[in-house]
């Protein structure tokens, strides 16, 4: 079969997870995606929710058998010689839809071709079939090189995801705790890091300090950290809003580079949300405000699908008076940015 050749690799990837503002909870998840051609190819789906077989909380000998299978080590899990190539974050259920493609040897070279998205045993390539979207020639040599070295040891598809919480407000903690743990982070509570082993230190990605938190106090945890050689992302809480702080420490915790995310930019100035994106996809924007009794409202004020670039994207002014948050989120990306004036 002729197919120019195209470059093959993995890196990081999440799908952010979250408190929406119908009370839902969306799971975080953490991946690794596959690099084709110097993007991830996730970003050909504008609009899709999922996740490869490549997931960092499976058990070892799952992520084994997934990269055993598309090394073509063992049997394709679907008829006719298709491999899930991306699916749900929430379950492994083909009901719920997958991307499926045909992954077989041409002589030294692998071929990824005929994708597809699945519901049942049987995929209609006519009907559901991603037409514009390879078919991708590798050279066998790199291919094998990139999976296998999962099966070595030489990487990981996981960071840390463990968070530790500084405050005052223990009722405040405690929820946002608990929202942490429910989508799939780990949280932990304490009022400073003083006398927390070093080795405990460094499992945390991220430190996330309340807003009562001195100056001294924050600047004392982070020589902490650093005393230990913890790479910790810091997170100033920007108010007691519980979505709002979960989405501050997802967009902490995503350490990948620029061209592996979608998402690259948010500002929110005098009633405007200004972001960029870096393929197309869709965006969600929420606005969070505390009222004068520092009650909490939430509205979801924009949801389309974008193209590539910087956008400017006018906001309801009920939702942005007073003092007022903007979350914008795609898929597996998520920024905060508090409304300046």
């Amino acid at each position: 079969m002729s197919a120019e050749y195209a470059t093959f690799g993995l890196a990081p990837a999440m799908r952010a997870g979250g408190v929406l503002t119908n009370g839902d909870y969306q799971v975080h998840r953490e991946f690794l995606d596959f690099i084709v051609n110097g993007s991830p190819l996730l970003f050909q789906l504008s609009d899709l929710d999922a996740v490869s077989p490549l997931a960092s909380d499976i058990p070892p000998a799952i992520f084994t058998a997934h990269v055993r299978r598309l090394l073509l080590e063992a049997d394709a899990p679907l008829p006719g010689g298709r491999y899930v190539i991306y699916g749900c974050p929430e379950c492994e259920g083909l009901e719920c839809g997958a991307v499926t493609a045909v992954i077989e040897a041409d002589g030294p070279d692998v071929i990824w071709r005929d994708f597809a998205w699945q519901t049942e045993e049987q995929a209609d390539l006519e009907l559901n079939g991603y037409h514009g979207m390879g078919p991708f020639r590798f050279h066998g040599d790199a291919y094998r090189e990139a999976l296998r070295s999962l099966l070595d040891g030489a990487a990981g598809p996981a960071p840390d995801r463990r968070v530790l919480l500084i405050g005052a407000r223990v009722a405040v903690l405690a929820r946002l705790a608990a929202a942490l743990r429910t989508i799939g982070i780990g949280a932990e509570i304490t009022q400073d890091a003083a006398g927390v082993p070093p080795e405990e230190l460094r499992t945390y990605g991220a430190v996330a300090f309340g807003r009562a938190v001195s100056e001294s106090d924050r600047a004392a945890v982070r020589e902490q950290f650093e005393r230990a050689g913890a790479e910790a992302a810091y997170v100033d809480g920007l108010a007691p809003i519980i979505p709002l702080l979960v989405a501050q420490i997802e967009s902490a915790l995503d350490r990948r580079a620029v061209p592996q995310r979608r998402l690259t930019r948010l500002v929110a100035v005098d009633g405007e949300a200004g972001l960029e994106v870096t393929s197309a996809c869709r965006v969600r924007l929420t606005a969070y405000r505390l009222d004068r009794l520092y009650r909490t409202h939430a509205e979801d004020v924009f949801d389309a699908v974008l193209e590539p670039g910087r956008h400017r994207i006018a906001l309801d002014p009920k939702a942005t008076r007073g003092e007022s948050f903007v979350v914008a989120r795609t898929t597996g990306s998520v920024l905060v940015a508090p409304m300046a004036r």
